[in-house]
């Protein structure tokens, strides 16, 4: 499972990437329910990506039948309400444990529209609506030091765009020298912090100068490797950010690390996912954990 996540009448969402997928699990969590099977068609999912839900139950999910990015909405019982193609074609750029992190895998909801992290349009991140149309991009691309390299320094600015419950929006850079900005319900930038700790030094010390490339359909892709795996926004605007070594850090609402968390189950481990309940715990996985923030 890729993603846990909880509507407010109760209702579980899994996310099953491998088993192109998704079930639902009631409240009691003892009826468990296939909702998206695999498939390219219309209503089914091939080569899935992305999941995210909201509180009322809706949810979509991204994917991509023969090569092509299409992002598709549906209402809780897994009826296909809305969906679209982007144009272009699936690059993989930004990986971890054979996981693509960029594009489209980047998708979250926003209220009424979705927010996909888009480098290499020259913005950080795309703001569509639901019927597909982009209504505006956001975030000027930070600076690399490889401007001259459009794949790698477009792979340096891939992120999260993260919608805060209170206005705006966070971006977390998913790779390179680790980072988040703030942006306002306009699109200006609030603040930019770098996130450090001494869990980080060691590991930000060895961030490389030159970076390995792979061929893909016929063409050298430079192979990053994140510095970040996740990250969710909480209802009192706190930034979660989950690392690759198995480290959480919190941020405030204006920028400030209040706290350091490691999850914790038969081990230590890194969240490839958060999400919050409608009651405040957090979702977690692998493993679908429940924790309580406090």
């Amino acid at each position: 499972p890729l993603a846990f996540q909880q509507s407010q009448d109760g209702t579980y969402y899994v996310f099953d990437r491998r088993g192109h997928s998704v079930y639902a699990i009631d409240a009691s969590r003892e009826d468990v329910r296939k909702v998206i099977e695999i498939g390219p068609e219309i209503g089914r999912i091939i080569q899935p990506r992305a999941f995210d839900s909201t509180q009322e139950g809706t949810f979509v999910i991204a994917d991509a039948p023969r090569g092509q990015e299409r992002i598709q909405i549906f209402a809780p019982g897994g009826l296909r309400t809305q969906g679209f193609f982007l144009p272009g074609r699936v690059t993989q750029s930004v990986t971890v444990g054979g996981l693509v992190l960029n594009g489209v895998a980047s998708l979250r909801l926003a209220g009424r529209s979705l927010l996909i992290s888009q480098p290499d349009s020259g913005r950080l991140f795309t703001e569509y609506s639901r019927a597909g149309v982009p209504m505006r991009s956001i975030g000027e691309l930070r600076k690399t030091g490889f401007e001259d390299d459009f794949l790698l320094h477009t792979a340096l600015n891939a992120g999260l765009a993260l919608a805060d419950p209170a206005g705006g929006y966070y971006f977390v850079f998913l790779t390179g020298r680790p980072m988040f900005r703030k942006y306002d319900a306009a699109g200006t930038l609030v603040f930019e912090r770098h996130i450090e700790g001494t869990e980080l030094d060691a590991f930000v010390e060895a961030l490389p100068n030159r970076w390995p490339t792979r061929r893909v359909d016929d063409r050298e892709i430079p192979y990053v490797a994140p510095t970040i795996r996740t990250a969710a926004v909480d209802a009192q605007s706190r930034l979660w950010i989950s690392l690759t070594l198995p480290y959480t850090y919190v941020y405030d609402a204006h920028g400030d690390k209040v706290r350091t968390v490691q999850f914790s189950s038969t081990g230590i481990f890194a969240p490839t996912s958060l999400a919050f309940s409608p009651s405040g715990r957090v979702l977690v996985t692998p493993g679908c954990y429940e924790f309580d923030p406090s």
